[in-house]
């Protein structure tokens, strides 16, 4: 029988377990262990449901459908920023508010990224998360308290004692807490988002499943927020960090802005590490500049900087032009989208048989690169915005998400312009699609389709999957063509007199192939998983998976209920499943692959000890490097154990830097963090 107070324990465990994963981004137990605690907690309340408290970790999932959004007076006014278009720009602001108070020219300044996210302002009351709501007009916002909870970074209770215990024993001079107790009601402002790797995540999930893939990150987040069922916020990979305290009552706060980050985040908020404090101007604009160039590398949407002055007291002082606060300012980057003439549209087909329209564009340059190609997600999309060809459209690419059409300018049109229709057959091997009821996608569904077929063997043979080093799209669809491959078991029955009759086959380049495809029988469990495209399954799901199970036959013998079970498995991913173990097609398939050795279960993984080494350590990569793209560098690491992040912070153990590394340099310089070469890399 378990004690209220055994509960308490197990909901507390819980909650450090959440917060070194979603805030720390450094988890001490995996995913499955953390998942059975969960399952323990739920269980145990479900036979006490008087016991369920609003702060506990189960309280995360979704409340049922809402029928409105009520009205939430905020306790102080959610203001915006005035915008400095440039180092000018934001002299000129520093002069203006020279002249209003003389104490402004020792001021020093507190900087953080300008997120493209939405604005929340989250209500405690004694250490308990008890409302949330949006900005709304600045004055009054909407209650969104349920879809909020389903945000992991957010703390249902502070202060998180882990983080309590870390600051104390390592920066014992910083720990705000001693001075600052939490005041009764604390009132703080945060941006929710959605980053660029958890975006193309997402909408690789959609595509799979034929749903509607989404535009951009921050209108994804905002549709999530706004979701009257919290059920489906919480499928959206949401994350959010806190940066303002709008009201404590009952308790003192910092006056400092640079040291209320610092209790935010000791408090167990999650802060943006990317944040920094100068004591002049002039260097805050010069890392201010430095960023323009890297903002491309962030892990998330930022338009600009936000400059704020360090000391409250006087920064408030200063007052309100308007809706903007004298003291801060938002320093914006130059636009990333362009305009550019839509050429034609080209057709792909996935793997899983969806139909996807391509922009073939006018070449235009966004900072600094040519775009020829963008996404046009899906003939939904094209519908709705009324996009033709030849149409001026406005394009936009952001981070590591891929360019995209966001609108067609109607009133540039000449007439010429012509409508896209969905096809009515399949370009690759022109049988009829078909379009499924309540699904976006329009499908091939011919099995034998070689486009199909080439991009699944594409697809097993990718670095994130079986890494067959050597065999690219071109390679693999000569092998379709030439009949030696049906699927992708067949990539273990190659022989080398086939691959020597072929064009441009050398005995080398045979040779070097084949032992590429042996090499990768030793592959992870996970990693063929992931290879098989069974509709749903990335990485991330694979991984859940094998950790589960253990090994595919238990897998594809587990029930649609048994898969639902698992935390992050939904109805339609557990189907998929199930479905794909019961075709006749795959199971042969497996057998192949039983018969070429494969690892079908984690006790026969092989993986030498050397491919562990960077385990526990956090990379950071920045600059050009000289024979690895950034991409294969985060691969290599991983598949070595280690853990790359976007952003430098006292956690993270390496830079690896190349030419033009930018402001990343500077920051790991100043933390103190090693720096390295790609040479050095291979040798850690």
């Amino acid at each position: 029988m378990t004690s209220q107070k055994e509960l308490e324990i197990l909901r507390e465990s819980l909650r450090q377990h959440n917060y070194r994963y979603h805030v720390l981004d450094a988890p001490i137990i995996s995913d499955g262990e953390y998942d059975r605690l969960l399952h323990e907690l739920k269980a145990i309340e479900a036979e006490h449901p008087e016991w369920i408290t609003p702060d506990s970790p189960s309280q995360r999932a979704g409340a049922p459908p809402a029928s409105k959004f009520d009205k939430v007076p905020h306790p102080a006014p959610i203001l915006s920023l005035a915008n400095a278009f440039g180092a000018e720009d934001t002299r000129a602001w520093f002069e203006r508010i020279c002249k209003l108070d003389e104490r402004v020219k020792e001021a020093t300044f507190t900087v953080e990224p300008k997120l493209d996210g939405l604005t929340v302002v989250l209500h405690y009351s004694d250490g308990i998360f008890v409302q949330g709501a949006t900005r709304g007009d600045g004055e009054v916002g909407e209650d969104i308290t349920a879809n909020l909870r389903t945000i992991k970074a957010i703390p249902l209770k502070i202060p998180i004692e882990s983080s309590k215990k870390r600051e104390r024993s390592s920066q014992p001079s910083l720990f705000f807490q001693d001075q600052f107790p939490i005041p009764n009601h604390l009132v703080v402002r945060g941006e929710v988002f959605i980053t660029h790797e958890e975006f193309n995540r997402l909408n690789e999930r959609q595509e799979e499943a034929g749903a509607k893939t989404y535009l951009n990150p921050r209108n994804t987040a905002a549709g999530a927020l706004r979701q009257l069922d919290s059920r489906v916020t919480a499928t959206r990979p949401l994350t959010l960090f806190i940066y303002q305290i709008v009201h404590a009552e009952g308790g003192e706060v910092p006056n400092s802005q640079w040291e209320r980050l610092e209790y935010l985040k000791e408090l167990g908020f999650p802060v943006n590490p990317d944040s920094r404090h100068f004591k002049r101007l002039d260097e805050t604009i010069q890392f201010v500049e430095g960023w323009e160039d890297d903002r491309l590398q962030l892990p998330y949407e930022a338009d600009g900087i936000v400059i704020k002055i360090d000391d409250r007291i006087l920064s408030d002082s200063l007052g309100i032009v308007g809706k903007d606060p004298r003291g801060s300012i938002a320093y914006k980057f130059p636009s990333l989208e362009v305009t550019t003439t839509l050429n034609d549209i080209q057709v792909e087909v996935g793997r899983t048989g969806v139909l996807t329209p391509k922009a073939m564009l006018e070449p235009v340059e966004i900072n600094g690169v040519i775009v020829r190609n963008a996404t046009l997600h899906n003939f939904d999309f094209i519908a709705e915005k009324d996009i033709r060809i030849g149409d001026r459209v406005l394009l936009k690419r952001a981070g590591e998400v891929i360019p995209y059409i966001i609108a067609s300018i109607a009133e540039a049109r000449s007439g010429q312009e012509r409508p896209i229709t969905p096809p009515s057959n399949c370009p690759a091997c022109h049988e009829p699609v078909e379009k499924i009821q309540d699904e976006v996608a329009y499908y091939c569904v011919n099995a034998a389709c070689p486009a199909q077929l080439i991009r699944n063997i594409e697809h097993f043979v990718s670095r994130t999957a079986m890494d067959i080093v050597g065999m690219g799209g071109k390679i693999v669809a000569q092998l379709v063509q030439a009949g030696l491959l049906g699927d992708v078991a067949d990539l273990y029955t190659l022989q080398k007199e086939d691959l020597l009759k072929l064009e441009g086959f050398k005995e080398k380049k045979a040779t070097n192939l084949l032992t590429s495809i042996e090499a990768s029988k030793e592959q992870s469990l996970e990693r063929l998983l992931t290879g098989l495209g069974i509709r749903g399954v990335g990485e991330a799901v694979a991984r859940d998976l094998v950790e589960y199970f253990g090994d595919l036959d238990s897998l594809l013998s587990a029930t649609q209920a048994d898969l639902e079970a698992i935390e992050g498995i939904g109805p339609n991913i557990a189907l998929t499943i199930v479905d794909w173990g019961l075709s006749a097609h795959n199971e042969q398939i497996l057998e192949k692959l039983r018969d070429a050795d494969l690892n079908l279960a984690v006790g026969k993984q092989h993986a030498a000890p050397q491919e562990q080494a960077l385990t526990g350590l956090t990379f950071v990569i920045t600059g050009t490097l000289p024979t690895m793209s950034r991409k294969e560098a985060k691969e290599y690491i991983l598949a070595r154990g280690g853990k790359v992040t976007g952003s430098v912070s006292s956690k993270t153990d390496y830079l690896l830097a190349g030419e033009k590394a930018g402001s990343k340099l500077t920051k790991a310089e100043n933390l103190g963090v090693e720096i390295i070469r790609e040479d050095a890399l291979k040798t850690i």
